[in-house]
């Protein structure tokens, strides 16, 4: 048996709006991220779910509730969270995301590394495939856990990650497709 997973980003959030890098700073989607959220649930009409989880950051919380209340059980996970850039979380993006690619192994200082990401991850897919084998899930989260899956799930090296990310080749889709 598998576990199907298709991923989901948060809307757009009033920090991503103005290019800062929030990591655990709990931001809102903005009322772009709103109307993304409601548009996604149109996209994936066709789409069936066992159980969808989120991360417990108000931005994926409420892209969540916006895409798939009242039709699945939504439940919050913390394992799901971005990654923490301690003493850079909520600063310009221009600062921290070049810091992202350096921090794989290093972690932020006061911070975690996407290594931890990845373990949280990794203890999140083992969680998973003791409870939902046979199962479809959807979950709504951020770009540190999707970047795990890829290295997790797909095989990829961290520098390969970063480098095919979605957000650098702005290639945006309602969802991406993994199976465990």
């Amino acid at each position: 048996m598998s576990v199907e997973i298709i991923y989901f980003v948060h809307g757009t959030t009033f920090d991503n709006e103005q290019d800062i890098s929030s990591g655990w700073k709990d931001v809102d989607i903005s009322p772009k991220g709103v109307e993304q959220s409601i548009t996604l649930k149109d996209q994936v009409k066709d789409k069936k779910f066992d159980v969808v989880f989120c991360s417990d950051l108000k931005r994926a919380v409420h892209s969540a509730e916006l895409s798939f209340k009242d039709l699945y059980e939504i439940i919050s996970d913390p394992r799901l969270r971005e990654c923490n850039y301690g003493d850079f979380n909520g600063k310009p993006s221009e600062i921290v995301e070049p810091l992202q690619e350096t921090h794989i192994v290093e972690r932020f200082p006061n911070g975690e590394s996407y290594e931890n990401v990845k373990v949280r991850i990794a203890n999140f897919l083992d969680f998973l495939k003791k409870d939902y084998d046979g199962k479809n899930v959807a979950i709504v989260a951020h770009k540190a856990p999707q970047l795990a899956l890829d290295v997790l799930i797909k095989g990829k090296t961290w520098e390969q990650a970063f480098a095919e990310d979605w957000r650098k080749t702005h290639s945006w889709q309602p969802g991406w497709e993994y199976t465990l």
